[in-house]
Formats: C-alpha cells, structure tokens, sequence
C-alpha cells in the first residue's frame, strides 16, 4: 500500500520538491510525425528553404560582380 496520501496531495509535495530544486515542470507539443501529410508537409518546408538558399547565393553573386558597387571608385 502506497498510503493515506492522495495522488493530488502526492504531486503537490513532488512538484514542490522539484521547485525548491529549481526545476520547474514544462509541457511541450510536437509536430505528430505519423500523422497524414507530414513527410509532404516537411517536403514542401525544405523545398521552401533550398529555393531561399540559392535565392540568397544568387544575390550575393550579383552583388559581388555588380559593376554598381559602392566601395568601387570609378
């Protein structure tokens, strides 16, 4: 037998030992990855993200070349 103690009385008492131990309880939700349409969701996301990467070279690269500079003196 566990004892008289309720399980509510029982989770008190443990989260206030965590507290005074300076953990503090937390609840975090995540993305279901069984659930229908994630892997083409995650898909689309790193498509999304490749497509600014070369997005972003591509600008880097005009910068770079642009005969427009504005630390080149003519």
């Amino acid at each position: 037998m566990v004892g008289t103690t309720s399980f509510s009385g029982r989770t008190r008492r443990y989260r206030g030992v965590l507290r005074r131990r300076g953990l503090r309880r937390v609840r975090i939700l995540v993305a279901d990855v069984r659930a229908a349409g994630f892997a083409a969701e995650i898909q689309r996301q790193c498509e999304r993200i490749n497509a600014a990467d070369r997005q972003e070279n591509l600008i880097g690269w005009v910068e770079d070349v642009s005969a427009f500079d504005e630390d080149r003196t003519a």
